[in-house]
C-alpha cells in the first residue's frame, strides 16, 4: 500500500487513514518508509534554518513491513534504487537486498528502544528525518556539486593576443586542471588541458563577467572564459583560486558521498595526493577504484572510512605511492602484492580486523609509519623486525596480553611504543639483555599490576596510568615525564585516594633529567629533599596525599608549577619564595596553612609567581602583607579562609590581578584600592558580610562581578558602566532593593542575576510547604562562554514531585540550552505512557536525543536527570528518587552524612565496558580517550554522526528517599573531577544554605585548578516520617483520646535566606523555621469528593493525607492545586505575635465566635450526620475558646466566623456561581501553561480564602472585604459538563449550622491526631442512632 502526496498539502499525521492505522497494529513489524526526492537539499543552511531553500518536491509514505527489500520497493514505485542518509551527512546507496524498515528498527534498537509497539511509533515520528532519512533518487547538493566538477558552455579565447577568435565552447573545471573542448557541444576530439596548481586566475576589466585562467612554468598558457552571468562567475573564480593557491597538486574528494571518482578527473594528470576519505568507493566503473593507476604522478592516497571490505589490490599497481591510508574499512588480510610499493613510506592500517602481516611487508624498507591500532593482532608482528626504518609501534587497541622485552631488543628502530587498551597484564624480560633505544613507552589503561622496566636505560617519557600497579621499577636517569596516576583505583565514595604509593622510590630523585612528576591521589606522608631540590624538576604535581611537611630549599632550583592541594601541610617552607624564583604557579588549598612564607628578605622581591591558590586554609588578613611581594601575580584565590578584612594598601600593590577570589569569608566590605588593579576582569567574593557595593565598575576590563550570599543594601553607580561587564551576580541578598534607575544601567548586561521579590504564586505557596529545596551556580571559568545548564523544578506537575537536571555540552552551548527547555516536558509526556522507572526515563532521554534535530547532528552533551516521585504502585508510599545520566554529569546522595553514588560515569577512563564495547565497534581512540578525537564519553544526547560508538542510552537507577537523607548533589564532569564525593558531601554539610553550597562547590573546583565551565545543583532533602501528618481511617464509634504532641521537623538554617517567599520559577524556595511543626512541612491540596455511602452502620472516615502521602484520587475530577500559604512559627496571619493574638476584627454572626481547627494539609472538611453528643462534651468545647490552651500558637490555627452553614465547603454545582459572582470571580484566575492558577492580586494569608466567599443562603462566610486568594479548585474545561452531571445526582449540600468546634487544649496536637473532630449535636443534623456519610466535600483552596 502507497499513498503519495506533496509535503507542503499534507503532514505526516493526516496522511494515514483508518485502513492505513488498522493495518499498522495488525503487527510491529509494519511500519512506514518516507521517500523524498531526489531534489531535496540533504544539508539544510548553516544558519539553523531548518526549511531548506531547495522546494521540496515530491514526499512519498510507503507502507511496507520489515522484510520488504530495496528490489521491492524500487518495483513498487518504478525507481531504479533507494538512498538513505545517516545524521544528515553522507548519503549511501542501498543495495537490492537490504530492507529499509528494518534498517530503521535496527537504528532505533541500537539506540535504546526495547517496546516493540514504540518502535514502530518511533519509526514513523517525522523528527527522526534527522538521524535517517530514505531518498528516492541521489540528492542534489549544489555546493557540493561546486566544488566536485563545474561545467557549462561559454565563450572562450586562447592566449592573449587578439589572433583568436570567441568561440563557444565545453569549458569544465574538475581537479587541478581547465579543460578545454575543441568542439562545441562536445567532449569528442582533442581536449585543451590547462594545469592551474601555480598558475593564475585574474578577472578581466575590460569585459563583463570574464576570467583570465593562467597555468605555470616557462611556456604557461592563457585561456580567456567569458560567462552568461554573475552568479557562474563568482563560482568558478572562487573554485579555481582555491586551485591556483595550492602548492601541491592536491584534490580533496572527501565526505561526497562518492562511489566513484568524476571521469574527467582522470584528465589531471599532475595529481600527486587524493584523498577519497568517508566515500563509498567501489572498484567497478570508469571512476571506480580500478581506474586508479591511471594517475601515473599519485604519491598519496586516502581511502579511509569507505566501508570496503576487502583490500583493493588494484592500489599495489601505483608503483609511485608513498603514503596509503586505508583505516576503517573492515579489512581482514593484507594481500601479498604489498610488497611491489617498494616507495611506501607511510601506511595506516587502523580500525579492522586484521591479526596477522604478510611476510611480504618486509620488504618495504622505506616504511617508516605503520599504523596498526584497533585491530585484532595478539602479539607484536614478526615481520617488523625486517621494516628497519618504522621508529614508532602504534598498536593500542588491539588485544595483547603480554609484552616481551627481548621482542623489542631485536626490534632495535622503534623509539616509540604505543600499547595503550590492549588488556596488558605482563611486561616481562626473561634476561637482562638492556632495551636501550626505546625513549618513549605508553601503557595506559591497561592490566599491569606490577611493571619493571629496569632493562629500559633510556625511556624519557612514561605512561602508565589507570592500571592496577603496585611496584614500579625504572631506570631514572634519562627519565623527563613520568605519568602514574589512578593506579589500583578505590571506591571514591570513600576515599579519594587511587594509588597505593607510601614513599617515592630511589630511583625518582636519581632522574638528572626529570622535569615533570606527578604523583597525585597516593599515600605519601613525606618528599624526598633531593627531589625538590632537584636542578632538573620543571613540575611537581603531589595534590591529595598526606604531606604533613615540605622540605626546606637547599639551593635556586627550576621549578616553575608546585601542586601541593590537599595535604596536611600547617606551614610552608620558609625558603619556597626565595629559592624557587621561576616559581610561577602554586596551588596550596585544602590544608590548614596559617600563614605563608614572605616573598623576599627584603623590600625588593624577584618573585615571578603568577598564580596562587590559598582556598579552604586558616590564614587570617595578616597574610595580605606578605603577598605584596609578588607584584607580578595574575590570579589570586584565597577563599575559604579567615579573613575580617583585606588589607587597602596591600591590594593596591598588586597591580596585575586579573582574578580575585575571596568568597567564604568573613568581609564586611572590599576595599576601594581594588580601583587600582586596572587589569581585574573577575572578581567573585559571594558569602562574606559584604554591605557596601564595591569600587569596581570604574575598571576598564572588567566582566564578571560575583557578590552573591551577601547582606548588600544598596549599589551606588557610576553614570555609565563598563561595556566589557557580562554577568552580573547579586542573588541572596535579601535586603538589596534596586531602583528602576539601577536596573535600566544593567540592561546591557548579559547575565544579571538578582533574587526574584514575591510574587505569591501557585508555586510560592507550594515552595514553603516542599520537603526539598535546592540552590545551583554556574561558572564559565576561563571559557568565554558557558555551556553548562540546569533545569530545577521544585513542584513538578504541580505536586509534590521535583525534576532536577545538569547538562553539560564541553564547548557548546546550544545543545544544553535545548536539553533545559525540553527535558522537562519530554519527561511529563513519558510519564503518562510509562509508569515503570527505566521505561519512561530511558524514552525520555531518546526522545530528548530525536527533537535535538540538526542541533544533535554534530554537537552533544552530557546528561543527568532526577526526578523524585511517589512510587506508583503504591501511592501512600515514600518518595523514590529516579536517576538518569548520560556521559559525565553526576549526581550524589548523601544519607547519614555519607555520600552515595547515584549515577554511572559514561567515559571511557571510567567505564571499562563501555571502553571494550567501542573498541569492538572499531571505532579510534585517541591517544587523549576521545572517541574519534571528538569526546571522551561514550553515551551523550546528540553527536549522532558517532554512532554507533556514541548512544543516548542512559544508565537508569532508582533509589528510595528515607528520613536520613540530608540533600542531593548534581555535577559535571569539571566539578567531581576536582571535588571528591566525600569532601562535597562535607561541604555542603558545613554550609547547609542550597545557593551557598553550590557557589562553594564550584569555588572549591577552581580553586584546585579546574579550567572549564562547572555546574552544581544541591537539593536540602526534608524527606521523613516525621514529617507526616497523615492519620489512618477510622470510625466515628472509636473512642477519643487525646493527641501526642507533635514532633518538630528536621531544619536545615540557612544563613542568608531572605524573609520573603521567592518564586520557585528563579529557583529558590523559603526556609522554614526552626520552630515549625512537623505537620508544616508539606501540602498538597486538591482532594476530591466522593459521593458513594457506604453499606454499613459504621462510616469510616478517609485517611487524611499530607504532602508526602498524598491521597489517591477518588473520582480523578479535579485538578489538584497547592495552597498559597506562607508559614511562619512567629507571627501568624495578622502580624502579631501568637502569645497575644488579637481576634479578627469586624467577624460577627449572630453575636457568636467559635474557634476552628483547619487541617491546611488536607483539606478535608465533612458533613455527618451522627449520634447527638452529650451535653457535657459539648459545653466543653464551647468553653474551648477561653482555655488557656485556646490561644492559637501556629498558623495552622484559624479564628473563623460561622453562620447557617459549613466552613467554605465548596461543591461542584456552586462553582458557576461563584465564577459568576464579582466578589469571588478572581477566585478562578488565569490559567498558566504549567497548570497553575494566578490570580490578579496576590494574597499571602490563608484565611483570606475562607473570608473571601460571598454571603449565600446555603451558608457561606459573611466576612468582611479581602484580597483574592491565588490557588482555587480548577475543573478541566473538558471535565466541566461530566462534574455538573455527576453532582446533579448528589444529596444536596446539607444546610444549617455545621461549623465543627473543637477543645482549644486539642488545637495543636490535632495534626497528628488520629480521630476526626468532635460535633456538636446541636450542629450535626440527621435523626437515628446510625451515622450516615452524606457527602464529603473538599476545598482545595484552603
Amino acid at each position: 500500500m502507497k499513498r503519495n502526496g506533496s509535503r507542503s498539502c499534507m503532514t505526516r499525521k493526516t496522511r494515514f487513514g483508518s485502513r492505513e492505522r488498522d493495518w499498522l497494529k495488525g503487527d510491529t513489524q509494519r511500519g512506514c518508509v518516507c521517500l523524498y526526492g531526489g531534489t531535496v537539499d540533504p544539508q539544510p543552511p548553516a544558519s539553523g534554518t531548518q526549511a531548506s531553500s531547495t522546494p521540496q518536491t515530491d514526499l512519498q509514505l510507503v507502507l511496507c513491513s520489515t522484510s520488504t527489500t530495496v528490489e521491492e520497493l524500487c518495483a513498487q514505485k518504478k525507481g531504479h534504487a533507494l538512498y538513505v542518509q545517516l545524521h544528515g551527512d553522507l548519503v549511501r546507496r542501498l543495495d537490492p537486498s537490504e530492507r529499509p524498515l528494518q534498517m530503521v528498527y535496527d537504528y532505533l534498537a541500537s539506540m535504546g528502544y526495547a517496546d516493540p509497539v514504540r518502535v514502530q511509533q518511533e519509526a514513523a515520528n517525522s523528527d527522526l528525518s534527522c538521524l535517517i532519512r530514505f531518498y528516492s533518487e541521489r540528492p542534489v547538493n549544489a555546493d557540493q556539486q561546486e566544488r566536485t566538477l563545474l561545467k557549462g558552455v561559454f565563450s572562450v579565447r586562447k592566449g592573449k593576443t587578439q589572433l583568436h577568435k570567441w568561440a563557444e565552447r565545453q569549458v569544465i573545471l574538475c581537479g587541478t586542471c581547465l579543460i578545454v573542448a575543441s568542439v562545441k557541444d562536445s567532449l569528442t576530439g582533442k581536449m585543451h588541458i590547462l594545469p592551474l596548481v601555480g598558475g593564475k586566475v585574474e578577472e578581466v576589466k575590460r569585459r563583463q563577467h570574464c576570467l583570465m585562467f593562467s597555468s605555470a612554468g616557462s611556456q604557461a598558457q592563457t585561456y580567456f572564459v567569458n560567462f552568461d552571468t554573475l552568479a557562474d562567475y563568482q563560482r568558478w573564480h572562487r573554485q579555481a583560486s582555491k586551485v591556483v593557491s595550492q602548492t601541491v597538486s592536491l584534490v580533496d574528494l572527501s565526505c561526497y558521498s562518492l562511489e566513484a571518482v568524476p571521469e574527467y578527473l582522470f584528465y589531471s594528470q599532475d595529481i600527486t595526493h587524493l584523498n577519497l576519505r568517508h566515500n563509498f568507493m567501489s572498484l567497478q566503473g570508469p571512476g571506480g577504484l580500478l581506474n586508479l593507476p591511471r594517475f601515473s604522478q599519485l604519491k598519496s592516497l586516502n581511502l579511509s572510512h569507505n566501508r570496503l571490505g576487502v583490500f583493493p589490490e588494484c592500489v599495489c599497481e601505483i608503483l609511485t605511492l608513498t603514503e596509503l591510508n586505508l583505516s576503517c574499512n573492515s579489512l581482514h588480510a593484507i594481500p601479498l602484492q604489498i610488497g611491489n610499493l617498494q616507495s611506501l613510506q607511510t601506511l595506516s592500517l587502523d580500525g579492522n580486523h586484521l591479526s596477522s602481516l604478510p611476510d611480504e611487508m618486509g620488504g618495504l624498507f622505506q616504511l617508516n609509519s605503520l599504523g596498526l591500532s584497533f585491530n585484532s593482532f595478539s602479539h607484536v608482528p614478526a615481520v617488523l623486525e625486517r621494516l628497519s626504518v618504522v621508529d614508532k609501534l602504534a598498536m593500542a587497541g588491539n588485544r595483547v596480553e603480554s609484552l616481551d622485552l627481548c621482542t623489542l631488543v631485536r626490534m632495535s628502530h622503534l623509539k616509540n611504543i604505543d600499547l595503550r587498551l590492549n588488556g596488558l597484564r605482563w611486561v616481562k624480560s626473561e634476561n637482562l639483555e638492556v632495551v636501550s633505544q626505546v625513549t618513549q613507552l605508553d601503557l595506559r589503561d591497561n592490566c599491569l599490576e606490577s611493571l619493571d622496566l629496569g632493562s629500559v636505560c633510556n625511556l624519557e617519557t612514561l605512561h602508565c596510568q589507570r592500571n592496577q600497579l603496585g611496584t614500579l621499577t625504572l631506570s631514572g636517569f634519562t627519565l623527563r615525564m613520568l605519568h602514574a596516576s589512578s593506579n589500583r583505583e578505590s571506591n571514591r565514595a570513600s576515599s579519594s585516594y587511587r594509588n597505593l604509593l607510601e614513599y617515592l622510590p630511589d630511583w625518582v630523585c636519581d632522574c638528572r633529567k626529570i622535569e615533570m612528576l606527578d604523583i597525585t591521589r597516593n599515600l605519601l606522608s613525606e618528599l624526598p629533599s633531593r627531589l625538590l631540590n632537584s636542578l632538573s624538576l620543571r613540575k611537581l604535581l603531589t595534590g591529595y596525599n598526606r604531606l604533613q611537611r615540605v622540605p626546606e630549599l637547599l639551593d635556586h632550583v627550576p621549578l616553575e608549577a608546585l601542586d601541593l592541594q590537599h595535604n596536611m601541610l600547617a606551614e610552608l617552607p620558609e625558603s619556597l619564595f626565595l629559592k624557587a624564583l621561576n616559581l610561577k604557579y602554586l596551588n596550596v588549598s585544602a590544608n590548614a596553612l596559617e600563614s605563608i612564607p614572605p616573598s623576599s628578605q627584603s623590600e625588593e622581591s624577584l618573585s615571578t609567581l603568577q598564580e596562587l591558590y590559598l582556598t579552604e586554609n586558616n590564614l587570617s588578613e595578616n597574610c595580605g602583607a606578605l603577598l605584596i611581594g609578588h607584584q607580578n601575580l595574575r590570579i589570586l584565590h584565597i577563599a575559604y579562609n579567615q579573613l575580617l578584612s583585606f588589607p587597602a594598601s596591600k591590594l593596591s600593590k598588586l597591580e596585575l590581578l586579573e582574578e580575585l577570589n575571596l568568597s567564604g569569608n568573613n568581609l564586611k566590605t572590599i576595599p576601594s584600592t581594588v580601583s587600582s588593579c586596572k587589569r581585574l576582569h573577575t572578581l567573585i567574593a559571594h558569602s562574606n558580610h559584604i554591605s557596601v557595593f564595591p569600587e569596581i565598575l570604574n575598571l576598564p576590563e572588567i566582566k564578571l562581578v560575583d557578590l552573591s550570599c551577601n547582606e548588600l543594601t544598596e549599589i551606588q553607580l557610576p553614570d555609565s558602566l563598563p561595556a566589557t561587564l557580562q554577568e552580573l551576580d547579586l542573588t541572596g541578598n535579601s535586603s538589596l532593593m534596586l531602583e528602576h534607575k539601577t536596573l535600566n544601567l544593567f540592561s546591557h548586561i548579559t547575565t544579571l542575576k538578582l533574587d526574584q521579590k514575591s510574587t505569591t504564586t501557585a508555586g510560592d505557596s507550594l515552595s514553603a510547604s516542599s520537603p526539598w529545596k535546592h540552590g545551583y551556580s554556574e561558572m564559565s571559568g576561563q571559557r568565554n562562554k558557558l555551556c553548562v545548564s540546569v533545569l530545577a523544578v521544585d513542584h513538578f506537575r504541580d505536586s509534590v514531585e521535583a525534576c532536577y537536571g545538569i547538562f553539560d555540552g564541553d564547548r557548546n552551548e546550544e545543545v544544553p540550552r535545548l536539553l533545559q527547555c525540553t527535558m522537562g516536558d519530554v519527561l511529563c509526556e513519558e510519564l503518562q505512557h510509562s509508569s515503570v522507572d527505566s521505561v519512561y526515563m530511558c524514552n525520555t532521554f531518546l526522545t530528548s536525543h530525536r527533537k535535538l534535530g540538526m542541533a544533535g547532528q554534530k554537537l552533544g552533551a552530557s546528561g543527568l536527570l532526577c526526578y523524585i516521585h511517589h512510587e506508583t504502585s503504591d501511592p501512600g508510599a515514600s518518595f523514590s528518587l529516579t536517576v538518569a545520566n548520560v556521559g559525565t554529569c553526576q549526581a550524589v546522595l548523601c544519607r547519614n552524612g555519607q555520600p552515595v553514588p547515584l549515577s554511572k560515569v559514561y567515559s571511557l577512563e571510567n567505564c571499562t565496558e563501555e571502553m571494550e564495547r567501542v573498541k569492538v565497534s572499531k571505532a579510534i581512540i585517541t591517544e587523549d580517550n576521545k572517541v574519534s578525537g571528538v569526546t571522551c564519553c561514550s553515551r551523550l544526547l546528540g553527536c549522532s554522526y558517532l554512532s554507533p560508538w556514541v548512544l543516548p542510552k542512559p544508565w537508569v537507577h532508582t533509589e528510595p528517599l528515607c528520613s536520613q537523607d540530608e540533600f542531593l548533589i548534581l555535577g559535571n564532569r569539571a566539578l567531581f573531577e576536582r571535588v571528591s564525593y566525600q569532601e562535597a558531601v562535607c561541604t555542603v554539610q558545613a554550609v547547609r544554605d542550597p545557593r551557598a553550597a553550590a557557589k562553594k562547590l564550584c569555588s572549591l573546583a577552581q580553586s584546585y585548578g579546574c579550567k572549564d565551565n562547572i555546574g552544581a545543583v544541591v537539593v536540602s532533602l526534608h524527606i521523613g516520617e516525621d514529617s507526616c501528618t497523615c492519620e489512618p481511617p477510622v470510625t466515628t464509634t472509636e473512642p477519643r483520646g487525646p493527641a501526642p504532641a507533635p514532633v518538630p521537623a528536621p531544619v536545615i538554617p540557612g544563613p542568608s535566606d531572605p524573609a520573603t517567599n521567592l518564586s520557585s520559577s528563579s529557583g529558590i524556595v523559603t526556609e522554614f523555621s526552626s520552630e515549625t511543626s512537623a505537620s508544616e512541612i508539606g501540602s498538597e491540596a486538591g482532594s476530591t469528593a466522593s459521593d458513594e455511602h457506604p453499606s454499613s452502620g459504621t462510616v469510616t472516615r478517609p485517611e487524611r493525607r499530607c504532602s508526602l502521602h498524598p491521597a489517591t484520587t477518588l473520582c480523578g475530577l479535579f485538578q489538584q492545586q497547592p495552597s498559597s500559604t506562607t508559614f511562619s512559627s512567629n507571627q501568624s496571619d495578622n502580624g502579631l505575635d501568637s502569645d497575644d493574638e488579637a481576634p479578627l476584627e469586624g467577624v460577627i454572626s449572630n453575636g457568636s465566635k467559635l474557634e476552628v481547627e483547619v487541617d491546611i494539609h488536607c483539606c478535608a472538611f465533612q458533613l455527618r450526620s451522627g449520634p447527638h453528643e452529650s451535653s457535657k462534651d459539648l459545653d466543653f468545647e464551647k468553653r474551648g475558646f477561653d482555655h488557656p490552651g485556646g490561644k492559637m500558637r501556629r498558623q495552622n490555627s484559624v479564628v473563623v466566623s460561622a453562620t447557617n452553614g459549613c466552613l467554605l465547603a465548596v461543591c461542584g454545582r456552586e462553582i458557576a456561581d461563584l465564577k459568576k459572582s464579582p466578589s469571588t470571580s478572581s477566585l478562578f484566575g488565569k490559567k498558566l501553561s504549567n497548570g497553575s492558577v494566578v490570580a490578579p492580586e496576590d494574597s499571602h494569608n490563608l484565611i483570606e480564602v475562607a473570608l473571601e466567599a460571598p454571603k449565600k443562603k446555603s451558608g457561606y462566610f459573611t466576612a468582611p472585604a479581602q484580597q483574592d486568594p491565588e490557588d482555587q479548585l480548577i475543573v478541566p474545561p473538558s471535565l466541566e459538563q461530566e462534574v455538573r452531571e455527576q453532582l446533579r445526582g448528589q444529596s444536596p449540600l446539607v444546610s444549617g449550622p455545621s461549623a465543627p468546634t473543637t477543645p482549644s487544649s486539642l488545637k495543636d496536637p490535632v495534626w497528628d491526631h488520629p480521630h476526626p473532630p468532635a460535633f456538636p449535636p446541636s450542629l450535626v443534623p440527621g435523626p437515628g442512632p446510625t451515622p450516615i456519610l452524606q457527602q464529603e466535600v473538599y476545598d482545595t483552596a484552603l
